[in-house]
Protein backbone atom coordinates (compact mmCIF):
# COMPACT_ATOMS: atom_id res chain seq x y z
CA UNK A 1 0.00 0.00 0.00
CA UNK A 2 0.78 3.22 -1.00
CA UNK A 3 0.59 5.93 2.12
CA UNK A 4 1.52 8.89 -0.68
CA UNK A 5 4.10 10.19 2.21
CA UNK A 6 6.61 11.40 -0.44
CA UNK A 7 7.85 14.95 0.46
CA UNK A 8 5.19 15.43 3.06
CA UNK A 9 6.81 17.41 6.07
CA UNK A 10 6.77 15.88 9.72
CA UNK A 11 8.57 17.01 13.19
CA UNK A 12 8.70 14.62 15.49
CA UNK A 13 9.56 15.43 19.18
CA UNK A 14 11.76 12.39 21.40
CA UNK A 15 12.89 11.24 17.26
CA UNK A 16 16.34 10.56 18.36
CA UNK A 17 15.86 6.74 19.96
CA UNK A 18 13.40 4.50 20.36
CA UNK A 19 9.78 4.92 19.29
CA UNK A 20 10.32 8.62 17.62
CA UNK A 21 13.68 6.80 15.98
CA UNK A 22 11.62 4.22 14.54
CA UNK A 23 8.65 5.76 12.86
CA UNK A 24 11.53 9.06 11.13
CA UNK A 25 13.09 6.26 9.63
CA UNK A 26 10.31 4.64 8.03
CA UNK A 27 8.54 7.78 6.89
CA UNK A 28 11.97 8.81 5.70
CA UNK A 29 12.05 5.25 3.70
CA UNK A 30 9.04 6.49 2.39
CA UNK A 31 10.06 9.43 0.91
CA UNK A 32 8.96 11.93 3.47
CA UNK A 33 10.83 15.10 5.14
CA UNK A 34 11.67 14.42 8.58
CA UNK A 35 12.58 17.01 11.45
CA UNK A 36 13.30 15.21 14.60
CA UNK A 37 14.36 16.90 18.17
CA UNK A 38 15.57 15.06 21.14
CA UNK A 39 18.40 17.05 23.88
CA UNK A 40 21.69 14.68 23.53
CA UNK A 41 23.87 16.53 21.00
CA UNK A 42 25.62 13.68 20.31
CA UNK A 43 22.30 11.24 19.72
CA UNK A 44 21.28 14.39 17.47
CA UNK A 45 24.29 13.89 15.64
CA UNK A 46 24.11 10.49 14.92
CA UNK A 47 20.35 10.60 14.70
CA UNK A 48 21.02 12.88 11.82
CA UNK A 49 22.97 10.73 9.66
CA UNK A 50 21.32 7.36 10.17
CA UNK A 51 17.99 9.16 8.91
CA UNK A 52 19.98 10.19 5.93
CA UNK A 53 21.70 7.31 5.26
CA UNK A 54 18.18 5.51 5.39
CA UNK A 55 16.82 8.53 3.09
CA UNK A 56 19.87 7.22 0.43
CA UNK A 57 19.08 3.17 1.14
CA UNK A 58 15.20 4.16 0.37
CA UNK A 59 16.41 4.98 -2.88
CA UNK A 60 17.57 8.06 -4.76
CA UNK A 61 14.73 10.85 -5.20
CA UNK A 62 12.54 8.58 -3.80
CA UNK A 63 14.24 8.45 -0.52
CA UNK A 64 13.42 10.97 2.18
CA UNK A 65 15.39 13.79 3.72
CA UNK A 66 15.57 14.34 7.33
CA UNK A 67 17.33 16.82 9.89
CA UNK A 68 17.96 16.20 13.59
CA UNK A 69 17.56 19.25 15.68
CA UNK A 70 19.17 19.44 19.34
CA UNK A 71 16.11 20.87 22.03
CA UNK A 72 14.41 20.30 24.56
CA UNK A 73 10.76 20.51 24.39
CA UNK A 74 9.98 22.05 27.89
CA UNK A 75 12.20 25.40 26.41
CA UNK A 76 9.68 27.27 24.30
CA UNK A 77 12.52 28.69 22.43
CA UNK A 78 13.74 25.23 21.53
CA UNK A 79 10.40 24.43 20.32
CA UNK A 80 10.51 27.90 18.45
CA UNK A 81 13.51 26.98 17.15
CA UNK A 82 12.45 23.69 16.04
CA UNK A 83 9.87 24.29 14.04
CA UNK A 84 11.28 27.23 12.41
CA UNK A 85 14.08 25.43 11.32
CA UNK A 86 11.87 22.67 9.56
CA UNK A 87 9.79 24.88 7.60
CA UNK A 88 12.88 26.99 6.71
CA UNK A 89 14.12 23.82 5.20
CA UNK A 90 11.16 22.33 3.61
CA UNK A 91 8.27 25.67 3.52
CA UNK A 92 6.07 23.69 5.40
CA UNK A 93 4.20 21.45 7.72
CA UNK A 94 2.23 18.45 7.27
CA UNK A 95 1.95 16.61 10.58
CA UNK A 96 3.53 16.94 13.48
CA UNK A 97 4.17 13.71 17.04
CA UNK A 98 4.23 14.73 20.19
CA UNK A 99 6.66 11.72 21.44
CA UNK A 100 9.01 13.27 23.56
CA UNK A 101 8.16 11.92 27.21
CA UNK A 102 9.67 9.67 29.71
CA UNK A 103 7.94 7.49 32.98
CA UNK A 104 7.87 9.31 35.89
CA UNK A 105 5.33 7.33 38.62
CA UNK A 106 5.06 7.32 42.23
CA UNK A 107 2.45 6.96 45.14
CA UNK A 108 1.00 10.49 45.57
CA UNK A 109 3.22 10.79 49.13
CA UNK A 110 6.57 10.26 47.16
CA UNK A 111 5.79 12.38 44.45
CA UNK A 112 6.53 16.26 45.12
CA UNK A 113 5.30 19.51 43.98
CA UNK A 114 8.05 20.11 41.39
CA UNK A 115 7.90 16.27 39.72
CA UNK A 116 4.40 17.48 39.18
CA UNK A 117 5.07 20.32 37.28
CA UNK A 118 8.22 18.86 35.28
CA UNK A 119 5.38 15.87 34.27
CA UNK A 120 2.83 18.29 32.99
CA UNK A 121 5.66 20.90 31.35
CA UNK A 122 6.95 17.58 29.91
CA UNK A 123 3.89 15.75 28.85
CA UNK A 124 1.22 18.17 28.59
CA UNK A 125 2.47 21.98 28.15
CA UNK A 126 5.20 21.09 25.04
CA UNK A 127 2.61 19.45 23.19
CA UNK A 128 0.12 22.41 23.25
CA UNK A 129 3.31 24.68 22.77
CA UNK A 130 3.86 22.65 19.56
CA UNK A 131 0.26 22.60 18.46
CA UNK A 132 0.16 26.18 18.46
CA UNK A 133 3.32 27.21 16.93
CA UNK A 134 2.68 24.22 14.04
CA UNK A 135 -0.91 25.17 13.52
CA UNK A 136 -0.42 28.17 10.99
CA UNK A 137 1.82 25.96 8.61
CA UNK A 138 -0.61 22.93 8.98
CA UNK A 139 -3.53 25.12 7.83
CA UNK A 140 -1.42 26.73 5.04
CA UNK A 141 -1.05 22.89 3.95
CA UNK A 142 -4.58 22.39 3.56
CA UNK A 143 -4.65 20.25 6.74
CA UNK A 144 -2.84 17.64 7.98
CA UNK A 145 -2.44 15.53 11.18
CA UNK A 146 -1.36 15.18 15.06
CA UNK A 147 -0.49 12.05 16.93
CA UNK A 148 -0.20 12.35 21.00
CA UNK A 149 1.76 9.19 22.27
CA UNK A 150 0.53 8.44 25.38
CA UNK A 151 0.08 5.34 27.24
CA UNK A 152 -2.71 2.79 28.22
CA UNK A 153 -2.50 4.39 32.24
CA UNK A 154 -4.28 7.16 30.77
CA UNK A 155 -7.29 5.23 30.07
CA UNK A 156 -6.90 3.04 32.98
CA UNK A 157 -4.17 4.39 35.52
CA UNK A 158 -2.89 1.85 38.20
CA UNK A 159 -1.69 2.47 41.81
CA UNK A 160 1.20 4.48 42.17
CA UNK A 161 0.94 5.57 38.80
CA UNK A 162 1.09 9.42 39.29
CA UNK A 163 2.08 12.18 37.68
CA UNK A 164 2.47 10.17 34.48
CA UNK A 165 -0.94 8.44 34.46
CA UNK A 166 -2.63 12.28 34.97
CA UNK A 167 -0.67 13.88 32.53
CA UNK A 168 -1.43 11.46 29.70
CA UNK A 169 -5.41 11.43 30.71
CA UNK A 170 -4.66 15.19 29.94
CA UNK A 171 -3.41 14.21 26.47
CA UNK A 172 -6.64 11.96 25.94
CA UNK A 173 -8.63 14.89 26.77
CA UNK A 174 -6.18 17.50 24.49
CA UNK A 175 -6.71 14.94 21.80
CA UNK A 176 -10.77 14.83 21.65
CA UNK A 177 -10.67 18.47 22.16
CA UNK A 178 -8.45 19.39 19.46
CA UNK A 179 -9.79 16.76 17.12
CA UNK A 180 -13.15 19.04 17.16
CA UNK A 181 -11.88 22.44 16.74
CA UNK A 182 -9.35 21.60 14.29
CA UNK A 183 -11.85 19.36 11.95
CA UNK A 184 -12.70 22.48 9.51
CA UNK A 185 -9.16 22.69 8.87
CA UNK A 186 -8.83 19.22 7.57
CA UNK A 187 -6.34 18.70 10.35
CA UNK A 188 -7.03 15.23 12.28
CA UNK A 189 -5.71 14.75 15.64
CA UNK A 190 -5.13 11.10 17.31
CA UNK A 191 -3.57 9.63 19.92
CA UNK A 192 -1.62 6.75 20.36
CA UNK A 193 -1.42 4.67 23.65
CA UNK A 194 1.59 2.16 24.32
CA UNK A 195 1.89 -0.59 26.48
CA UNK A 196 5.11 -2.22 27.44
CA UNK A 197 7.31 -1.99 23.96
CA UNK A 198 10.64 -2.09 23.80
CA UNK A 199 12.39 1.11 23.92
CA UNK A 200 15.65 3.25 24.74
CA UNK A 201 14.09 4.09 27.93
CA UNK A 202 13.78 0.52 28.69
CA UNK A 203 17.03 -0.62 27.61
CA UNK A 204 18.86 2.35 30.03
CA UNK A 205 17.11 1.31 32.64
CA UNK A 206 17.80 -2.08 32.23
CA UNK A 207 21.62 -1.62 31.65
CA UNK A 208 22.15 0.67 34.80
CA UNK A 209 20.45 -2.17 36.68
CA UNK A 210 22.81 -4.88 35.75
CA UNK A 211 20.03 -7.27 34.45
CA UNK A 212 19.74 -8.88 30.99
CA UNK A 213 17.74 -6.95 28.76
CA UNK A 214 16.12 -10.16 26.84
CA UNK A 215 15.24 -11.61 30.13
CA UNK A 216 13.60 -8.89 31.12
CA UNK A 217 11.31 -8.74 28.29
CA UNK A 218 10.42 -12.10 28.51
CA UNK A 219 9.13 -11.91 32.15
CA UNK A 220 7.07 -8.56 30.76
CA UNK A 221 6.02 -10.48 28.34
CA UNK A 222 4.69 -13.39 30.47
CA UNK A 223 2.33 -10.33 31.62
CA UNK A 224 0.46 -9.16 28.01
CA UNK A 225 -1.91 -11.18 26.55
CA UNK A 226 -0.41 -11.51 23.10
CA UNK A 227 2.61 -13.13 25.43
CA UNK A 228 5.28 -10.85 24.45
CA UNK A 229 6.30 -6.77 24.60
CA UNK A 230 5.57 -5.11 21.70
CA UNK A 231 8.34 -3.90 19.02
CA UNK A 232 9.22 -0.31 17.75
CA UNK A 233 8.80 -0.55 14.07
CA UNK A 234 5.31 -1.65 15.21
CA UNK A 235 4.37 1.63 17.00
CA UNK A 236 5.98 3.07 13.86
CA UNK A 237 3.26 1.07 11.21
CA UNK A 238 0.23 2.57 13.05
CA UNK A 239 1.58 6.21 13.35
CA UNK A 240 2.70 6.45 9.77
CA UNK A 241 -0.89 5.24 8.87
CA UNK A 242 -2.45 7.93 10.78
CA UNK A 243 -0.09 10.89 9.52
CA UNK A 244 -0.50 9.51 6.39
CA UNK A 245 -3.70 10.75 3.62
CA UNK A 246 -4.52 6.99 3.80
CA UNK A 247 -6.36 7.88 7.10
CA UNK A 248 -8.08 11.19 6.39
CA UNK A 249 -11.28 9.82 8.10
CA UNK A 250 -9.83 8.82 11.37
CA UNK A 251 -10.08 11.60 14.16
CA UNK A 252 -10.59 11.65 17.62
CA UNK A 253 -9.43 8.24 18.78
CA UNK A 254 -7.12 7.07 20.94
CA UNK A 255 -5.26 3.25 20.15
CA UNK A 256 -4.06 0.90 22.53
CA UNK A 257 -1.14 -0.56 21.16
CA UNK A 258 -0.57 -3.00 24.45
CA UNK A 259 -1.07 -6.52 23.18
CA UNK A 260 -4.40 -6.81 24.83
CA UNK A 261 -3.00 -5.49 28.15
CA UNK A 262 -5.21 -2.60 28.78
CA UNK A 263 -8.49 -3.59 30.37
CA UNK A 264 -10.42 -0.88 28.66
CA UNK A 265 -11.10 -0.10 25.06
Amino acid sequence: MDLRLKDLVFIITGGTDGLGLALAELLVAEGARVAVCGRDQERVRATEARLREAGGEAGGEAGGQAIAVAADVTVPADLDRLVSTTVNTWGRVDGIVNNAGRSSAGSIEAVSDEGWTDDLELKVMAAVRLVRLTLPHLRAAGGGSIINVLNIGSKAPGPTSLPTAASRAAGLAITKALSKELAPSQIRVNAVCIGLIESGQWRRRVEASGENLADVYEQMGKTIPIGRVGRADEFADLAAYLLSPRSSFVTGTAINLDGGASPVL
